[in-house]
């Protein structure tokens, strides 16, 4: 799937992570240099894109032509909706989301301004990307890549045996890799040698494991 961001915060940079974790082609748009050049060791799978995305030529740069799906999460409502607008009316983006930061805006996430799915700041991340792409639960969520994976998440409590471990420490069932550990509301890259406090939030990508065997390698 090929997958165009605008908006490289904390959430957008989450989906790119996650998306990119589960072999889709991800875009990821943000006008401020300094942020887009902080992201490139940290997101070496995606492809970064410094301008406005509210400009008709800078999407078209981006890829939006073959985009089949758009999401719109920059922090500013008139943008997220001039992107959608330009996403579907003029790159005919077969699937367009916007992030609504400020509720009293909500009814003009529409389709009048080429929003198909209008998504609460506050959404879960996995709620949110299940929301943007049609699905109907993460399972399926992932295999519109055609990757066959699944997105499970898992938070690491205090009572959590893996309180105090390095990621790499670890072991992971066959085909499971960490997407990104999100702690203190902020995407962290995985490395093997972080160590993992409680109420770290990690997100991971695997061919075969279920939630419990997930669940059992953390807990």
């Amino acid at each position: 799937m090929n997958v165009l961001i605008a908006g490289a915060g904390r959430l957008g940079t989450q989906i790119a992570q996650v998306l990119s974790a589960a072999r889709n082609e991800i875009t990821l748009i943000d006008i401020d240099d300094d942020r887009v050049a902080e992201l490139e060791s940290r997101l070496p799978g995606v492809r970064l894109v410094t301008g406005d995305a509210c400009e008709p030529a800078l999407l078209e740069h981006s890829g939006a032509l073959a985009a089949d799906l758009v999401i719109a999460t920059t922090g500013d409502d008139e943008d997220n909706l001039v992107i959608s607008l330009l996403a579907k009316r003029q790159f005919s983006v077969a699937r367009v989301a916007a992030r609504v930061n400020d509720a009293d805006n909500a009814w003009l996430f529409d389709a009048r301004w080429g929003v198909d799915v209008a998504v609460p700041a506050a959404t879960p991340l996995i709620s949110l990307i299940e929301e943007a792409t049609g699905a109907t639960d993460t399972v399926a969520l992932l295999r519109l890549s055609k990757a066959g994976v699944d997105v499970i998440e898992t938070a690491i409590t205090p009572q959590s045996r893996a309180v105090g471990r390095t990621l790499g420490e670890v072991r992971l069932p066959e085909g499971t890799v960490v997407a990104t550990i999100v702690r203190g509301g902020q995407p962290t890259v995985p490395d093997p040698a972080i160590r993992l406090h409680a109420g770290d939030e990690l997100l991971l990508v695997s061919h075969s494991a279920t939630e419990q065997e997930i669940h059992a390698a953390f807990q």
